[in-house]
């Protein structure tokens, strides 16, 4: 699933139509009312009291949140600001301490891994020593919150695109898939980064924009009509503000084109060292570190 921010010819939707009619209904809730519908509402939220309303509403869901940008990524602090101000979920948060992009579904075994409470406003928050899987299979344990399952489960909001082949190595799209082989609803969004172009607001307006779907998969979700056996992979535009709606779209099959070159160092090492060109070279040898040399 991607946000579209062209201009398209109507086409049928072909989203399910009770994920379809929720959204909308979301979406009319947030016009403002008209002046008669303005004066009804406020007679009739005279009636109950304030304090009976709170005993009678039931528990709200549950949301877990992660993201593979780490505990202090903007996007994750974006999102839980918007769901902790839409006042639809109870919102956690169980997050790497670091940004770990492209782990897959790597998970840390044969050691441990630390888990450290971390403001949120509005949110109970850990960040973990270990990858963004290791977050969600943690947080699913019991061992940290005290619920049973989460209603949903969303990682995001993510640094950069992952469709087609950087699905299989993304972080980002593994917790979800985590949380979708353990049994729970999950959703990954990603905004398309643009170096020197993407400032922190267009997480802000990738929030906003994605709200209403969060909302409409919930009320799904407490419907038992939600997608089954499979998880939403939301790509938002690098323009989020300029967003025009939804479309459902096929995964991608684009794969880069991966080559190796030999590289030396001055490590007294016998090994033969190679460097994958996923990645530009600079960022490569730094990795390496600064003895590294291309190989002649």
């Amino acid at each position: 699933m991607a946000a579209s921010s062209g201009d398209e010819s109507r086409r049928p939707n072909p989203l399910p139509s009770g994920l379809v009619s929720n959204l909308q209904s979301v979406l009319a809730a947030r016009r403002p009312p008209s002046p008669e519908d303005a004066g009804s509402t406020a007679a009739e939220a005279e009636a109950p009291t304030a304090e009976t309303a709170a005993d009678d509403a039931p528990a709200k869901p549950v949301v877990l949140l992660t993201c593979a940008g780490g505990i202090q990524s903007p996007g994750l602090a974006a999102l839980v600001d918007a769901l902790v101000k839409g006042g639809r979920c109870d919102v956690h948060v169980c997050a790497p301490e670091s940004d770990k992009p492209v782990c897959g579904h790597s998970i840390t075994i044969r050691q441990t891994v630390s888990a450290t409470s971390v403001h949120f406003t509005g949110a109970k928050a850990f960040e973990i020593s270990g990858t963004p899987v290791d977050c969600i299979s943690l947080a699913l344990s019991g061992r940290l919150f005290s619920w049973s399952a989460p209603a949903l489960v969303i990682s995001g909001i993510n640094t950069g695109p992952n469709c087609g082949y950087e699905m299989f190595h993304s972080s980002a799209i593994a917790a979800a898939r985590e949380a979708l082989m353990c049994g729970v609803p999950s959703i990954a969004i990603s905004l398309n980064w643009k170096k020197d172009e993407t400032k922190d607001d267009d997480f802000k307006d990738a929030a906003g924009l994605c709200l209403p779907l969060i909302h409409a998969a919930l009320a799904d979700i407490e419907k038992g009509t939600f997608l089954k056996g499979c998880l939403l992979n939301v790509g938002v535009p690098s323009s989020p503000a300029a967003n025009k709606g939804f479309k459902l779209t096929k995964q991608s099959i684009y794969s880069p084109a991966q080559s190796w070159q030999a590289v030396s160092t001055s490590r007294p090492q016998p090994a033969a060292h190679f460097m994958g060109m996923h990645q530009s070279l600079g960022i490569q040898l730094a990795q390496l570190g600064k003895d590294a040399s291309a190989a002649v």
